[in-house]
């Protein structure tokens, strides 16, 4: 286990209480907030008032009425954010959550201001103040939470702001919840163990990760342990169990219980709770990229997609040249794939096999072809074709996959419909996102990787997406397509 899941395992003591930083990050993030408010009323009435831009000049002005106006709305604002949940724990760290809320908290107060004035005529003002503070406070909210969650996983990274995590079962869904919280390393969870009533206690199902008592003791363990969460894997425990789990925490005012959807094999997709007859159900996302990442992945693609083949036109055509000159054959080759949602679709590539490949191969090379999915030294590679793949310039075609909507410039890898029983119980998941031009795979050995490796790491990419995660793959792919490493 690398040394960063150890910060999030190890039990260890605590220099302050769990509450005493969450109230230490609460008036924090207060204190901030009402620097973003006073800087967003303060920057609007500079660019309304103090430029030269083309606003309407009868508008009223007054720079005290406006201070005025300011030290009103400040706490009024405040406890807007309060009500639409900025400073309530479960929402605090939830990126496009998070966002969205300061965003409806924001807009609900400049309602508030055209209220009053709709109620009272003589509290005029300029809408083009109003509406300006509106879009500053919203953008340095933005970059404030930001920013906030980068010093907080920092801090955890340190040991800090860890939430102690005791998780009932060691069954598959178990398992898969705790292997998932060790690979978020942001989320803060130190997982004190397991709670399960079939396994050994003191055994291991997780390195690291002992199972340490069972349900019965239940309420014991989550005292002596210091246990701020509880996750319950519901597949693992009988409802009568569960019920009694429930009672015994009623003296525990301070432990969150989480309860695992029991869908571990979809545990990479989305979910929503929606209440039908108030009745809690789960709803499944069809897509697992949504909201502002998936506005964001989609922008980032078509933008470099274009641009890049538009200033890759010369290298296409030299590569058509060489492709025709050293082999008969057409110049491009139509891959049949499967993309999100399970549709195929024909992924363009440069041609680098012979016409007739499959006849060079030798018994041998088939079984092994049929095994890994790769040959090492494949006979049907043509020579220019041994060089479009090393540098993976054969790909290259795939842009315009890109800019059709069939694929991503990151993603998995993409893989034909054969393939997609190797992945197994997962292969719901690889349906949930567009494969892509590069990614994981691309940058941690390519062909040299194991099936069982390019699944893992498609997985991790799945749960674990952000815009900054395809960035940075974006950026390693360069040094990866320069040296060639692992491809063949």
């Amino acid at each position: 286990m690398s040394t960063s899941h150890r910060i999030l395992t190890t039990a260890r003591p605590r220099a302050i209480t769990r509450q005493q930083e969450q109230r230490y990050l609460k008036l924090t993030l207060l204190l901030l907030d009402a620097l973003v408010i006073v800087s967003g009323f303060a920057l609007a009435y500079l660019l309304r008032f103090e430029t030269n831009l083309p606003f309407n000049d009868d508008a009223f002005r007054d720079t005290w009425f406006y201070i005025q106006v300011a030290l009103a709305l400040v706490p009024a604002q405040i406890i807007l954010f309060y009500i639409y949940g900025l400073y309530n724990r479960t929402n605090l760290l939830g990126g496009t959550t998070e966002y969205a809320r300061l965003f409806n908290a924001t807009t609900a107060g400049v309602v508030l201001v055209l209220f009053i004035n709709f109620i009272k005529p003589e509290f005029t003002l300029a809408r083009a103040w109003l509406l300006m503070s509106c879009a500053f406070i919203v953008g340095l909210g933005f970059a404030g939470r930001f920013l906030m969650r980068r010093i907080i996983y920092m801090q955890r990274r340190a040991g800090r702001f860890l939430d102690r995590t005791l998780i009932i079962g060691a069954n598959p869904e178990g398992l898969a919840v705790a292997q998932q919280l060790l690979e978020a390393r942001s989320s803060g969870a130190q997982i004190v163990g397991f709670v399960d009533d079939y396994l050994p206690v003191g055994s291991e199902p997780i390195a690291g990760m002992p199972v340490v008592g069972r349900s019965s003791s239940f309420a014991a363990l989550v005292q002596s342990q210091e246990v701020d969460i509880i996750v319950i894997a519901n597949t693992s425990i009988t409802r009568e169990r569960l019920l009694g789990i429930y009672s015994s925490l009623d003296a525990l005012q301070d432990v969150e219980v989480r309860l695992a959807s029991g869908l571990f094999e979809l545990l990479t997709t989305g979910v929503q709770v929606r209440e039908e007859g108030h009745v809690p159900l789960i709803v499944l996302n069809k897509t697992r990229i949504t909201g502002m990442h998936y506005l964001l992945k989609t922008l980032v693609d078509y933008l470099l997609a274009g641009i890049t083949l538009l200033f890759l036109a010369p290298v296409f055509l030299v590569t058509a040249i060489m492709i025709r000159h050293d082999s008969p054959g057409p110049v491009f080759y139509r891959r049949r794939v499967v993309g999100q949602g399970k549709r195929p679709f024909d992924a363009f590539k440069f041609r680098t096999m012979y016409v007739d490949g499959n006849a060079r191969l030798t018994p041998e090379q088939r079984l092994e072809l049929a095994h890994a999915g790769k040959l090492k030294d494949d006979p049907r590679i043509t020579r220019v074709g041994q060089f479009l793949r090393r540098y993976s310039i054969d790909e290259l075609p795939q842009l315009a996959n890109v800019l059709l909507g069939q694929m991503s410039l990151i993603g998995p890898r993409m893989i034909t419909a054969a393939e997609l029983e190797k992945f197994g119980k997962w292969q719901h998941n690889l349906a949930t996102v567009k494969p892509g031009l590069t990614g994981l795979w691309q940058i941690s050995g390519r062909s040299d990787l194991s099936y069982e490796e390019r699944v893992r790491l498609d997985m991790h990419y799945i749960r674990n997406h952000s815009i900054w995660l395809d960035l940075k793959i974006l950026v390693q792919t360069i040094p990866a397509l320069l040296t060639g490493r692992g491809a063949y």
